[in-house]
């Protein structure tokens, strides 16, 4: 370049298209020729964008010197700085470019998460399982229970009697209580016997033991069904005529040191029997099972009296 006006002071004010203002007209600013060339006249040269050069047989700026005077080559078409193919192709568009599609990364060593479908299919076939096992059980049941009530046995149980015939064995009843006799029913030895003469025996019939009064008498009540063996309360209804009596009782056979104690509590008229109904009790130990309860009038007894019941409790 040569010293001298270029037009516009500096190269931010060299506008290219001053041309079309008034003040860009009077200073010269001409419109773009075929050649190219727009602006004011010697305006400073526009620079080119990067890479923007031309080759194949046109003149090429000179090669700078340096030092030494070597010459730097010139770079090749398609190498470092040169300007990019018209034609840009992508990456990937190239063998071996940049993958187009994204693919899922891989984790070695990691297996498939837990099948959940699996699992919930099998908490329902436990649940069912166990619904349908709960459902044949209550059948079964209603079934059994129904066969126990349409076939029920006629032949008799513990606490009834096939016929009325005397027993002197009793056992505990279906309800739980303990067992519970009338006199006429218990086992009768030396000399005595029933009788239905006085009022007042709460026996079935009124019918009471008589024949007493004498030594060696006795009565025997073997009692079945003990669930538990322990201290028992054997309590004896009788009937005396206005005087007190006694009696020896034993427990599986042994007797006991005090002896039945059937006193005339309320001391009721001498000779009236109908009047001289009491209830007297001692306590029994008796065991698991299968127990003999006796009275017995022995040696030393007074033993004018009369029996009615005899139940535990």
């Amino acid at each position: 370049m040569t010293p001298g006006d270029n037009g516009a002071s500096t190269p931010e004010d060299d506008d290219p298209f001053g041309y079309l203002y008034a003040d860009g007209q009077a200073r010269g600013a001409q419109p773009p020729s075929g050649s190219g060339g727009y602006g004011y006249p010697n305006a400073v040269s526009r620079v080119r964008p990067v890479g923007e050069r031309t080759y194949g047989g046109q003149q090429q700026a000179p090669q700078p010197q340096y030092g030494g005077g070597q010459t730097i080559p010139q770079q090749q078409p398609g190498g470092y700085g040169q300007p990019p193919n018209a034609a840009y192709q992508a990456p990937e568009t190239f063998p071996g470019g940049a993958p187009t599609s994204r693919v899922a990364p891989q984790h070695p060593g990691r297996g498939r998460g837990p099948n959940t479908k699996g699992l919930l299919i099998g908490a329902i076939a436990v649940v069912a399982a166990v619904v349908i096992g709960i459902s044949v059980a209550m059948i079964n049941g209603n079934g059994d229970e129904n066969k126990a009530s349409n076939g029920a046995s006629t032949s008799p149980t513990q606490s009834e009697s096939a016929s009325p015939s005397p027993s002197s064995t009793s056992s505990v009843s279906a309800s739980g209580e303990l067992p519970k006799i009338d006199a006429k029913a218990l086992r009768l030895e030396g000399g005595t016997t029933t009788a239905s003469e006085f009022k007042g025996a709460k026996a079935d019939g009124g019918i009471y033991v008589t024949g007493f009064n004498q030594v060696g008498a006795k009565v025997t009540w073997t009692v079945n069904g003990i669930q538990k063996a322990g201290t028992y309360r054997l309590n004896v209804r009788y009937g005396v005529p206005g005087a007190d009596a006694d009696a020896t009782l034993l427990v599986n056979g042994q007797a006991n040191s005090q002896p039945l104690s059937m006193k005339n509590f309320g001391n009721t008229p001498a000779g009236d029997w109908e009047k001289g109904w009491k209830t007297t009790w001692a306590n029994v130990t008796l065991t698991q099972g299968t127990d003999t309860i006796a009275i017995a009038c022995n040696d030393g007894n007074q033993c004018n009296a009369v029996l009615d019941q005899l139940y535990l409790s």
